[in-house]
């Protein structure tokens, strides 16, 4: 886990120099990010009793990724991705956790970020308990999509020349595929999904 750790946070902290070069000093708000993603991803899950809804599992997953996005941006403001996988690796550790009320737990995690600005990350691996989601997946999904961010900055994201259907498909369904025959265990894991899928892309190009 400690590896896996410092490997996402030092994706994070190339991927937010990639976009400001001094994003540590900007302050950004990492904490409104995660209460407004939290609020998509309760849509995803269902929250109206008034009609009938099946929680959408995966659109959850990925609401989940998204959110781990911006906590690891506020950890690294406390340090170095060693230092900060360090701390975190011990507060990951330090209790078992069982499924339990997602909606409530949901909730609690976005009232503690609201009130800390801080990423609450008890409250996060209490939603991957609620969730079924294991460590392992929750890197699998997060080195898929920040080097799916990172590829998308370095081909014309910003000035809008990035083009996001391939083949028919959107790159978020290429990515699955590339990782799904990719083994995340790997040392350069992340390396492999970027070739992938710079192999796919220019073949579009080229068709």
């Amino acid at each position: 886990m400690q590896q896996q750790l410092q490997t996402m946070l030092a994706l994070q902290d190339e991927i937010n120099t990639l976009v400001n070069d001094n994003w540590r000093g900007q302050n950004f708000p990492w904490y409104r990010a995660i209460w407004v993603e939290s609020a998509e991803l309760l849509d995803h899950f269902g929250w109206k009793w008034w009609k009938k809804q099946q929680p959408d599992m995966d659109q959850v997953k990925l609401e989940l990724v998204d959110i781990w996005h911006f906590g690891l941006s506020l950890e690294l403001q406390q340090g170095s991705p060693e230092e900060a996988a360090a701390l975190m690796r011990a507060e990951l550790t330090g209790t078992q956790r069982i499924p339990g009320d997602f909606r409530a737990d949901l909730e609690q995690f976005t009232l503690n970020t609201l009130a800390s600005k801080q990423f609450d990350l008890v409250g996060f691996a209490q939603l991957l308990a609620d969730t079924g989601m294991t460590f392992d997946e929750l890197y699998q999904r997060y080195v898929g999509k920040n080097v799916l961010n990172r590829f998308r900055q370095d081909n014309g994201y910003q000035d809008g020349s990035y083009v996001k259907i391939w083949q028919g498909r959107e790159d978020n369904e290429h990515l699955a595929e590339i990782c799904a025959q990719l083994d995340s265990a790997a040392a350069d894991y992340s390396g492999e999904v970027y070739r992938a899928l710079a192999g796919r892309y220019r073949e579009t190009a080229d068709a």
